[in-house]
């Protein structure tokens, strides 16, 4: 039998985020878990360096490059929706349970005990800094819509720093302090 677990996971790059939005430009799921991951990592290095962690660095960011892997069958909800109260909150969690765990039975049986710590059985600890690093490319993506002259983020951007702020993790601030300031630079600045 021939899986298509990569098949799927190659049309991440099919599913547009931010669809309630007007965008200057469109971000896909599968840019925005590069995205993730990178921050993901930096953020459990920043934990382990900083602030005397132990979080396993590998784990967060393989956990983070899957984070919207459910998204193949769900599609991106958008956050108001998902969020909006916490009876949908559960069931939306309960679909991207079954979505992650449907992904996973699509691997050859050998290959499975690799990919569930990714796909279904996510610690807390590495849990919380995936989805900070998930708000920090929200984030990021906010500033960029600004800079582009869309207004349209400008509220998204700023309830966007305060849940992160909110977050009251040391790495989260620490990057926010020393990384983020970047992002508000033209490509000239940042020479």
């Amino acid at each position: 039998m021939r899986s298509p677990f990569f098949a799927y996971i190659a049309r991440m790059r099919y599913i547009s985020r931010w669809a309630l939005m007007r965008n200057t430009r469109t971000e896909n799921v599968q840019e925005h878990s590069h995205m993730v991951a990178v921050l993901a990592h930096a953020l459990a290095v920043i934990r382990n360096r900083r602030f005397g962690g132990s979080v396993d660095t590998g784990a967060v960011t393989l956990a983070a490059l899957y984070h919207d892997a459910s998204e193949i069958f769900t599609g991106d909800m958008p956050t108001p929706i998902k969020y909006y109260n916490d009876s949908l909150r559960e069931s939306y969690r309960e679909v991207e349970r079954i979505a992650c765990g449907k992904l996973l039975s699509l691997l050859p049986q050998e290959l499975r005990e690799d990919y569930a710590p990714a796909l279904t059985e996510v610690p807390d600890e590495i849990h919380i800094l995936v989805k900070a690093a998930d708000k920090l490319s929200a984030y990021i993506k906010c500033i960029d819509e600004r800079k582009a002259g869309n207004a349209e983020f400008s509220r998204a951007e700023e309830q966007t720093l305060a849940s992160l702020r909110a977050m009251e993790l040391p790495e989260v601030d620490y990057f926010l302090d020393n990384f983020m300031g970047s992002f508000h630079l033209t490509l000239d600045e940042l020479q």
